[in-house]
């Protein structure tokens, strides 16, 4: 049986690598499964900005977690969230 782990790295591999739109949507399906609160942030805007089909639940699940911080943690984490792309 393969790792939590290892999946999420093969999975953050082909997102930000290969730029895999589909694996950036299931981190993001992960990190909300998990209720990762920072890092579902930076997946869901790696899985916008490569296109993925986002639903209404991902919305409302990163606005939940937006609505709580400030101006410049969201920066800090959108800037995160272009650098996992520029890697």
């Amino acid at each position: 049986m393969t790792s939590t782990r290892v999946v999420t790295a093969r999975l953050t591999a082909r997102a930000c690598h290969q730029r895999d739109a589909d694996a950036a949507l299931a981190l993001l399906d992960q990190s909300m499964l998990l209720r990762h609160r920072r890092i579902a942030l930076i997946r869901y805007l790696l899985a916008q900005q490569l296109g993925a089909p986002l639903q209404e639940r991902h919305h409302q699940y990163v606005q939940k977690i937006a609505a709580r911080l400030s101006a410049e943690a969201l920066a800090r984490i959108a800037s995160a969230a272009r650098a996992r792309l520029h890697r």
